[in-house]
Formats: structure tokens, C-alpha cells, sequence
């Protein structure tokens, strides 16, 4: 079995405060990439082999073990993951992969288990990805509302450097929080005009990485749309008008980092 674990942006972060539990409180929208890392699955005997990066730590091998724990080990799995995503970069790569895992040992082996606490126990990104397309999400990022929108051409960049989120977050000031995002504005927006939307987050890394305002505008002089950082970075999207547009910026990034052009939604 073979599946595509779809890259994330973020249409829109929004640190509302910090929550009594010591976490923020978000708003944000989580939009799928047709862009994203492989990960192909073969029924074993019995256990989970896995020999990509991180071993029994990586998310992938965690939800294996997971899923196959609540099904009652009806069998084995052996697991092949080939990155396409940068790591650590604001693209929810290994939340994807995690998910992609879950949903395809569900397939594999049928069972009543409800993949959705398995996926919010690996992390707070990882049920977005149980659902894709586009959702409002609240909370950490667990409570989720799926959304229509529009098929938007995408260009991708990573230049790093890389930012840890829990250093990110432990830079988040009181001045840094915002109002939550205006969800339906953001979506009509999308396809035409730019959509009304930040990152509560840029702030924060921009004072630790401030380089990474040149990234912002080298893509702007590209000619993309709402170009905003993903997440808590160092990761970068911006809209296209087409697919070729996408594809031409994404050539003239590539000298400075990774890049690449997609369909967003």
C-alpha cells in the first residue's frame, strides 16, 4: 500500500493567549498541499519494522505500534517513508506521515478503533490530516471544522534555518496575540485579492531569525499573493494566479532553498 502524506499551510494563525494549562489557545485554518512525502506500508507476521530516521521515536512507527495495540496486533507491518518534505519546517510533514500510517492500517486491518484520539495523542496537527482539505481548527489545533474552498495554485519555500516550535512559542509576547481570524473573508479571498489573514508567530520568529523578512520578500517580488509563513516556520507559501506562475517562482527560489509548486486545497 502506497499513499501521498500531504504537506499543510496555514491560511491564518491566530495566538488568542495563553491558556491555564500553560498552552496557547489558536485559530487558525489548515490547508493541504498536493505536495507532500510517501509512505508505503506491507503486512509482516507480526511487529513493526521500520529503519528510516529516528527509529522507534518517529511519528510513523508511533502510530504503527499505536494502531495495532487498539486492533489487538491482528498482524505486522513493515514501513517505507520517503521524505519530500523539509523536516521540522511548518509543512506538518511527520504529522502527516503519522496519519497517512493510521489511515492505512485501518485499511490493512479493519477494526473498531477510532483513529481520533490515537491521532491527537501523537500530536495536535495530526487529526487535521485524518480529515485534509481545508478545516477551521480551534484549541491547539484539535478542534476541527471542515471548509470548502477553492483549488488555489501554491508555491512552497524553505530556506531555513530551523526554528524549534517550543522556542518559537517561548518568544510569544501579550503583544503578539490577535483577534481570532475571519474565516469566511479569508476563503472568499483566496481565489482573487489578498486574504486577510497573519501569523501570530511571524513576530516571534522574526526576532529570533530576523533574516527570514528577506524570504518574505524576495516571494512578494515574485509576484506572490499573501505570502505568510506556515505554522511556527521557518517555512514559507505564497499564492499563484496559475499553476505555470507557481512553477516559475518555485524555479527562481530553488537557488536559495527548497522549493516547490502545487495546488492548495
Amino acid at each position: 500500500m502506497e499513499r501521498l502524506a500531504p504537506a499543510k499551510v496555514n491560511l491564518g494563525l491566530s495566538v488568542l493567549g495563553r491558556r491555564p494549562d500553560g498552552y496557547h489557545e489558536l485559530h487558525t485554518v489548515f490547508a493541504q498541499v498536493s505536495v507532500g512525502d510517501r509512505v508505503r506500508l506491507e503486512p509482516i507476521p507480526e511487529g513493526v519494522e521500520f529503519k528510516g530516521k529516528y527509529g522507534k521515536r518517529n511519528l510513523v512507527y508511533r502510530a504503527a505500534v499505536l494502531y495495532l495495540e487498539a486492533a489487538g496486533w491482528p498482524g505486522g507491518v513493515r514501513i517505507e517513508l520517503e521524505k519530500e518534505l523539509p523536516e521540522a519546517a511548518g509543512l506538518g510533514g511527520g504529522s502527516s506521515d503519522a496519519a497517512a500510517v493510521l489511515l492505512m492500517l485501518q485499511e490493512l486491518y479493519p477494526a473498531e478503533v477510532d483513529l481520533f484520539p490515537l491521532a491527537l495523542s501523537l500530536g495536535a496537527d495530526v487529526p487535521f490530516f485524518l480529515l485534509g482539505g481545508v478545516a477551521e481548527a480551534r484549541g491547539v489545533g484539535e478542534a476541527l471544522r471542515p471548509l470548502k474552498a477553492p483549488r488555489v495554485p501554491v508555491v512552497l519555500f524553505y530556506g531555513g534555518p530551523r526554528l524549534p516550535t517550543p522556542r518559537v512559542y517561548a518568544e510569544v509576547k501579550p503583544h503578539d496575540y490577535r483577534e481570532p481570524l475571519d474565516v469566511e473573508a479569508i476563503l472568499a479571498a483566496l481565489a482573487e485579492g489578498e486574504p486577510p489573514y497573519w501569523n501570530s508567530l511571524e513576530g516571534p520568529a522574526f526576532r529570533l531569525r530576523p533574516e527570514l523578512q528577506e524570504v518574505k520578500r524576495r516571494m512578494r517580488g515574485l509576484g506572490l499573493r499573501g505570502v505568510l509563513m506556515s505554522g511556527s516556520g521557518s517555512s514559507f507559501f505564497g499564492l499563484a494566479s496559475s499553476l505555470e506562475e507557481a512553477q516559475e517562482a518555485a524555479r527562481a527560489l530553488r537557488p536559495f532553498g527548497w522549493a516547490r509548486a502545487g495546488w492548495l486545497g
